[in-house]
C-alpha cells in the first residue's frame, strides 16, 4: 500500500472519530435529538472542503467538526448551531450559496451562515474603513441571532488553540483582535470559561516567557496551595455537612493572564497577588423556587468559622450582573493568615456562568431568572445599535467605543421611584443622565443623590439614589468627555459635538478663504497644511474649526509664514512638531542616508545597534531590549517599534493588524536607553543617599532624573535611568529592594 492511500486511510479515521465525538457529545445533551440533520450537514461539508488542508496539515474539515465541538460541549448549543458551525465556511471557501445552503438545509441554518460568512476571515480586513464595517457587520449580526456570534467565538476559539501553525506577526495580529475583542464580547455573554481560555491563550503567544514564567510559579506553589486550601475547606466541609446540603466544593486558582495583568496594572511582583487560591461551592437546591434563599443560607454556614473581609461581600442573586452572573462572593480569613475569597452559587448559576446565555435557553421554561437575562441581553443590544447610528469618524475611536462597553464592572443605582439601574462602576451623574434620554444628558446641570445636590461629574456609588437636574439652557459640553466613562454617554457627547464641529468648520473655512484672497493668496491644500504646521494642528478640519471658534485669529505671522519656502528650516521645524504631536520620535535625519533593507513579514525583524536608528521608538511605551516588542509600518513606511502589550500596539493589533510586525532584539549592551523605575515606601532620614549609592556606586547607573514626594511618613517618586536592556532593570529592582524602607520597586516604562 503507497503512502498516499495509508494518508487517506489515517485521515479519514481521524475525521470519522472526530465527527463520532461529536454526535456523542450531542446525544448527551437536552436537546432535540436531529442525528440525521447534523450528519447531513457534516457530510456536505467534508465534500464541499475535500482536498484542502489548513496549515497545521490535518484536513480542513477538522475545522468545522472543531468548531461545532466547542459550540455543542463548551457552550451547550443545539442542532441548528452545530449544523451551522459544520457549514460556516462552506460559502466563504467553496462555490456554494447561501441560497443553496437555504435549499438543502432551510432558512434558519442558511441566514447563520450568511452571518457567519459576512463577517469571516477574522473581523478585520486590509484598511482601517472595512475593519469597522466589518465589526458593525459583527455586532448587527448579534441582534438577528445571537448564536451567529456565539459560533464565531467558538471558530476563534479553534483558531488560537491551532494558533502555533501561523506565522509570528500573524500570532500577534489574531492574539491582538482576541484580547481586544473576542474575549470582551465572551465575557459580555457570560462564556466566563472561554473568555478566560482566549486570555490566556493569546497571553502565551504574546508574551510566551513571562506566561510560562508564572505558570512554572503555579506548580512550584501546588503543593503549598493545596495544604491551605485542604486546611481552609475542612471547617466550611463540616459546616455543610452538619446542615444537609447537596454540594461540591473544590480550588479555583487564578489563571496566568489574569495573575499577569494584576502585576502589570497593580505594580506588582508575582509574590504580592495575595487572590491566586479561590475556593467555590455549587450546591443542588432542595427546592430551586427557593435557590436564593438558601444560597444566602449557605453564605451564614460558610462564613461562621472565619472572619469575614468587611468590604468583599457580594451579592449578585435578586440583580444578576448583566451577563447573567448569579452568585455571592465573600472573601474570609483563612488560619494561615491567608484572604480567601469564597463563591456561593446553585448548580443552574454555575452553569450560566460558564455557558452565559446559551444557557438561559436550557431554564427557560417558567424562569423568571432567564427572561430577566435575556432582557438585559436586549438591552446591551440595544445600546451597540445606538453606537451603530452614530459612527464615529474614525476606526480607532469606534473600537474604543464599542470595548467601553464589553467590559465593566457594575453597580446599582436607584431612580427618584425605586427602580433599579445598573451603571459600570466609575460611572458620573453625567453617565447616567444619558442614560435615561438623551435630551436629559444634553441638558443636564447636575443631580440631586441622596437627596443632596451635586455636580455632573460627581462619582456614583452602589446604592445611590439619582434624580437627575435638568436646564434648556444647558448644552454639550467639550469638557464632558473627560467626564463621561460610559459608552454610550461619550458616544452621544461626541455625536453632538461633531454637528457643532462642522458648523464651525464652514464658519472657520469661509473666514480663512476670505482672509488670504484679501492678501491675494488662496486657499490651497498646500497653504492649509503649512498653517496647521504653524498652529500645531493635525488636519485641516481642526484648523477650520479653532478658526470658527475664535481660537485662532489670523493675521499677519500666518501670511509671513506662508511666504517662507516649504524647505526652509522653520518648516522643518513645524513638521517635527507634528511628529512629536502624533506620539511619534522626530525622524532621524540620517536614516535616510541609508535605504531600509526589505521588509520580510514571514520572518522577525530584528533590532541591533546597526539598524535601530532605522525605526522609531515607540513614545507611548519607551521599549527596551529585553522587552516582548513588534513592529509596525504606516503608509510612509516608517517602522515604529512597541511593547507588545502597549495599549497603543493593541489597538493597532486590533484596528490595523495587516501592518504588524514580529520584531526581537539582538543588542549586545552597547546602547542605553531610558527607563523609569516607581518607588514606594516608609520616608527615613538618608533613604534617598541609599539609593543613589546603589544606583551610581554599586550599579554604575546613570540617573537622568530623580523625583520623591514624602507626606505623612510614607514617600514615592520615580526614577529615569539609562540602562541597556530589561535585564538591567531586574539587577535595579532587585538590589534597591535590599533597603528596608523600599516597599515598592517596579518599572513603569
Amino acid at each position: 500500500m503507497d503512502e498516499q492511500k495509508l494518508r487517506e486511510e489515517e485521515d479519514d479515521r481521524m475525521v470519522n472519530e472526530a465527527f463520532q465525538h461529536l454526535l456523542d457529545t450531542y446525544l448527551k445533551s437536552h436537546h432535540r435529538k436531529k442525528v440525521d440533520l447534523i450528519t447531513k450537514a457534516f457530510n456536505f461539508a467534508r465534500k464541499a472542503h475535500d482536498g484542502v488542508r489548513r496549515l497545521s496539515g490535518e484536513p480542513y474539515i477538522m475545522h468545522p467538526i472543531a468548531v461545532a465541538q466547542i459550540a455543542s460541549e463548551e457552550i451547550g448549543l443545539g442542532s441548528t448551531s452545530i449544523c451551522s458551525a459544520l457549514l460556516h465556511d462552506v460559502v466563504e471557501d467553496t462555490d456554494y450559496t447561501v441560497t443553496d445552503i437555504e435549499n438543502i438545509f432551510g432558512p434558519k441554518i442558511a441566514q447563520i451562515v450568511d452571518g457567519l460568512t459576512k463577517i469571516s476571515g477574522g473581523i478585520f480586513g486590509d484598511k482601517t474603513s472595512s475593519q469597522v464595517e466589518n465589526f458593525k457587520k459583527l455586532l448587527l449580526t448579534m441582534s438577528d441571532d445571537i448564536r451567529v456570534i456565539l459560533i464565531k467565538i467558538s471558530d476563534r476559539l479553534h483558531n488560537m488553540r491551532t494558533l502555533g501553525s501561523q506565522l509570528p506577526h500573524k500570532q500577534y495580529k489574531i492574539a491582538g483582535e482576541t484580547l481586544s475583542i473576542y474575549a470582551p464580547l465572551a465575557y459580555r455573554l457570560g462564556l466566563n470559561k472561554i473568555k478566560e481560555e482566549l486570555e490566556d491563550l493569546s497571553f502565551s503567544y504574546e508574551h510566551p516567557e513571562e506566561c510560562a514564567l508564572i505558570k512554572q510559579r503555579l506548580d512550584e506553589m501546588h503543593g503549598n496551595l493545596k495544604s491551605i486550601y485542604d486546611d481552609f475547606v475542612g471547617p466550611i466541609s463540616a459546616e455543610l455537612d452538619r446542615h444537609g446540603i447537596n454540594y461540591t466544593i473544590k480550588a479555583r486558582i487564578k489563571r496566568p493572564y489574569s495573575i499577569w495583568k494584576k502585576m502589570q496594572t497593580k505594580h506588582v511582583s508575582f509574590e504580592d497577588v495575595f487572590d491566586i487560591l479561590a475556593v467555590r461551592i455549587v450546591f443542588t437546591p432542595k427546592d430551586p423556587k427557593d435557590e436564593v434563599a438558601e444560597c444566602m443560607q449557605i453564605y451564614a454556614y460558610v462564613s461562621s468559622p472565619y472572619t469575614e473581609h468587611p468590604e468583599r461581600f457580594r451579592n449578585w442573586l435578586r440583580t444578576p450582573k448583566s451577563n447573567g452572573y448569579q452568585a455571592v462572593h465573600t472573601t474570609l480569613m483563612s488560619k494561615a493568615g491567608k484572604w480567601i475569597e469564597v463563591q456561593i452559587r446553585s448548580e443552574r448559576m454555575d452553569e450560566i456562568a460558564e455557558q452565559g446565555f446559551a444557557a438561559h435557553w436550557k431554564y427557560k421554561d417558567g424562569e423568571k431568572t432567564s427572561e430577566e437575562s435575556e432582557s438585559e441581553l436586549d438591552k446591551w443590544l440595544q445600546t451597540i445599535k445606538e453606537i451603530l447610528d452614530d459612527p464615529q469618524p474614525s476606526g480607532m475611536d469606534f473600537l474604543d467605543t464599542i470595548k467601553l462597553n464589553l467590559y465593566s464592572n457594575e453597580l446599582f443605582v436607584l431612580t427618584p421611584k425605586g427602580d433599579v439601574r445598573k451603571m459600570p462602576v466609575d460611572s458620573t451623574v453625567l453617565d447616567f443622565a444619558f442614560t435615561i434620554h438623551t435630551f436629559v444628558g444634553t441638558h443636564c446641570i447636575g443631580a440631586k443623590v441622596n437627596h443632596k445636590l451635586v455636580s455632573v461629574n460627581y462619582v456614583l456609588r452602589g446604592g445611590d439614589q439619582v434624580e437627575i437636574l435638568t436646564s434648556k439652557d444647558s448644552q454639550v459640553k467639550r469638557e464632558w468627555l473627560d467626564i463621561a466613562t460610559t459608552a454610550k454617554a461619550k458616544n452621544k457627547i461626541q455625536a453632538l459635538l461633531r454637528r457643532e464641529d462642522r458648523e464651525k468648520q464652514k464658519d472657520g473655512e469661509r473666514i480663512l478663504t476670505e482672509f488670504l484672497n484679501t492678501h491675494e493668496m488662496d486657499a490651497s491644500s498646500m497653504n492649509v497644511d503649512k498653517l496647521c504646521a504653524l498652529h500645531e494642528l493635525k488636519n485641516r478640519e481642526q484648523l477650520y474649526t479653532a478658526i470658527g471658534r475664535g481660537d485662532i485669529n489670523l493675521g499677519e505671522t500666518d501670511i509671513d509664514h506662508l511666504r517662507e519656502k516649504k524647505e526652509s528650516k522653520q518648516w522643518s521645524r513645524y513638521l517635527k512638531k507634528i511628529f512629536r504631536r502624533n506620539g511619534q520620535s522626530e525622524p532621524d535625519e540620517t536614516a535616510n542616508e541609508t535605504p531600509l533593507p526589505k521588509i520580510d513579514r514571514k520572518k522577525p525583524l530584528i533590532l541591533n545597534e546597526e539598524n535601530i536608528r532605522h525605526y522609531l521608538m515607540g513614545e507611548c511605551c519607551h521599549p527596551i531590549p529585553g522587552d516582548d516588542v513588534l513592529g509596525y509600518f504606516d503608509d510612509s513606511g516608517r517602522i515604529t517599534i512597541h511593547k507588545r502589550q502597549c495599549p497603543e500596539a493593541n489597538r493597532l493589533k486590533t484596528a490595523d493588524g495587516n501592518h504588524i510586525l514580529a520584531a526581537q532584539w539582538d543588542t549586545h549592551k552597547h546602547l542605553r536607553f531610558p527607563a523609569t523605575i516607581r518607588i514606594e515606601g516608609i520616608d527615613h532620614t538618608g533613604v534617598v543617599l541609599q539609593i543613589t549609592t546603589i544606583l551610581s556606586q554599586q550599579l554604575n547607573v546613570n540617573i537622568r532624573r530623580l523625583t520623591i514626594e514624602a507626606r505623612d511618613g510614607i514617600f514615592q517618586g520615580e526614577i529615569n535611568l539609562e540602562v541597556h536592556d530589561v535585564e538591567d532593570v531586574r539587577i535595579i529592582c532587585r538590589d534597591l529592594k535590599k533597603i528596608e524602607e523600599l516597599k515598592l520597586v517596579t518599572r513603569i516604562s
